[in-house]
């Protein structure tokens, strides 16, 4: 039996892979950050008792050449090598895979992207990131980067000169002007506070761009026209037949579909059909995507 796991900042999901594929999720629990040996437990208590493998879907970046995870929001797992480790403390195989990789993953074998040659999906919430599924296989790249648009040094925030007042955001990663420090939930909050001088969630936020606000507006408008710049790149760089998308930003449809129009309008190719939409798997495409992972893996294995 293959437990799979979805491991955030704050719970660590957990679901049994299913003989048709599909990972149902049957509980969770709080995700131990500092300690170690917590999250082992943590980990084998969600994990079936016939020592069976387990396959995680992690937010943050895994390096499957030398093992290392780099999950600043998880402490006990940063610079660590974590597979080895889990591998160690619970005698039993261990598979890892990026969060947004699971997401494209899903995406692009069983969900929106199906049958699609080139399938990108990104993650729009607290931060920015992506996974680059091309003919149902993910594209990693060197040291697991391939599809992480989120960083980068590339946002103009003047939209090369459409628009006025917003400033050069530092990101987390140390770098300024990073598509993560502008384009998530957060960055969001960033361009309403520096607008307007009101600090805002990005719930509320959208909530009162739906119901007309002009601030709120001029907010939506700013932060949708320098995300679909910088996706446009992307699109014109990979092609993608679809574009579905996970994270807190992705329930809202409208916003969506305005980020849609405007990078529709940017690319070279036309698209005559929405190309960023919500994921079928926005909600449980980490579950599902290592679910993916383990079918694949032990499917080849056996072959």
């Amino acid at each position: 039996m293959t437990t799979c796991f979805d491991i955030g900042g704050s719970f660590i999901r957990h679901g049994t892979l299913q003989d048709d594929g599909s990972v149902v999720e049957s509980g969770r629990v709080p995700t131990p950050g500092k300690d170690w040996q917590a999250f082992v437990d943590a980990i084998d208590s969600c994990s079936g008792t016939d020592r069976g493998p387990i396959s995680i879907s992690l937010a943050g970046a895994f390096d499957d050449r030398t093992g290392f995870a780099d999950v600043a929001n998880i402490p006990c797992l940063h610079k660590r090598s974590v597979k080895a480790d889990l591998e160690a403390a619970l005698k039993r195989p261990v598979l890892i895979t990026n969060d947004a990789n699971a997401f494209a993953l899903a995406e692009a074998i069983d969900g929106s992207g199906r049958g699609k040659s080139v399938v990108f999906g990104i993650i729009l919430g607290t931060g920015v990131g992506g996974g680059l599924v091309v003919n149902g296989h993910l594209v990693k790249g060197v040291g697991g980067i391939a599809g992480e648009w989120g960083h980068g040094p590339v946002v103009d925030p003047t939209a090369g000169g459409q628009l006025k007042g917003l400033e050069h955001y530092p990101c987390g990663c140390g770098q300024t002007g990073c598509i993560d420090a502008v384009c998530s939930a957060r960055g969001m909050e960033k361009i309403h506070l520096t607008l307007h001088g009101k600090a805002l969630s990005s719930k509320d936020i959208t909530s009162a761009w739906h119901r007309g606000d002009v601030e709120a507006t001029h907010t939506i408008e700013a932060y949708a026209t320098l995300l679909s710049r910088a996706l446009s790149v992307l699109v014109n760089t990979l092609g993608p037949d679809a574009i579905p998308v996970s994270g807190g930003l992705s329930g809202d449809e409208a916003l969506l579909s305005l980020i849609d129009g405007k990078t529709r309008s940017l690319v070279l190719a036309h698209y005559a059909d929405p190309l960023v939409f919500k994921g079928q798997f926005a909600e449980n495409g980490g579950l599902h995507g290592a679910g993916i992972v383990a079918r694949t893996a032990y499917s080849e294995a056996l072959t």
